[in-house]
Order: C-alpha cells, then structure tokens, then sequence
C-alpha cells in the first residue's frame, strides 16, 4: 500500500484520529493516551502500532514507560493531497460560478429584448 493510502487508513479510526489529535499538543506516555479511551491498553497498543507502522507517529523507551511523539511530516503527505484537490475544486466551482453568471445575464439580456 502506498503512504497516502497507509496515512488514510491510519486516520479512518475515530480511536486513532484522537490520539493523533492528542499528541499534535505534545508527547504523551501509552497510558496517558489510554485514560480517556474505555478500551484496554492492549487496544490502544494496537492502535499505536496501526500509526506507528504508517509512520504518524514514533515511540521511544523512557525508563520504565514507552513515549509517543508526532510525525507532523506524515501529515503533510495527506494535507498536500488535500491541498491539491481543494484547489482544482475550488477553481473548477469558480469557473463554474463565472459561467452560470454569463448564461444568466444573457438569459436576462433575452427577455428584455
């Protein structure tokens, strides 16, 4: 699977979409990321492993503990998909937009003729 398709799959879980949303405000241990979740720690492993191995975040040991950091440049991969999609969309709706305006004011043009 390629990294745009791994960082999706990756963020598709709500679970997963929460951690990282957590760590975007900083480092955390596995438990801190565990205590609002009302799943096991083993799930949330799963779910650390699941964003580990598409390269959204890193683990480190720490003494006794295991500590979670973001990747932010995985992110960018996804953000600079997205990117390009809103802005072909964007300029396709304003062309879309000019050309309604024109059909409409030469609709308009007819009638008072």
């Amino acid at each position: 699977m390629d990294q745009l398709s791994t960082t999706y799959a990756a963020l598709a879980d709500p679970t997963r979409r929460a951690i990282v949303a957590r760590l975007a405000k900083g480092s955390a241990t596995v438990n801190e990321l565990a205590k609002p979740f009302e799943i096991s720690l083993p799930a949330v492993s799963r779910h650390l492993k699941v964003l580990e191995q598409a390269r959204l975040i890193r683990r480190e040991v720490e003494a006794q503990k295991r500590r979670c950091h973001l990747r932010p440049e995985a992110l960018k991969v996804a953000s600079d998909w997205i990117e390009s999609h809103r802005q072909f969309w964007m300029e396709s709706l304003d062309g879309l937009d000019a050309y309604l305006g024109d059909q409409a004011k030469t609709a308009d043009a007819k009638k008072e003729e």
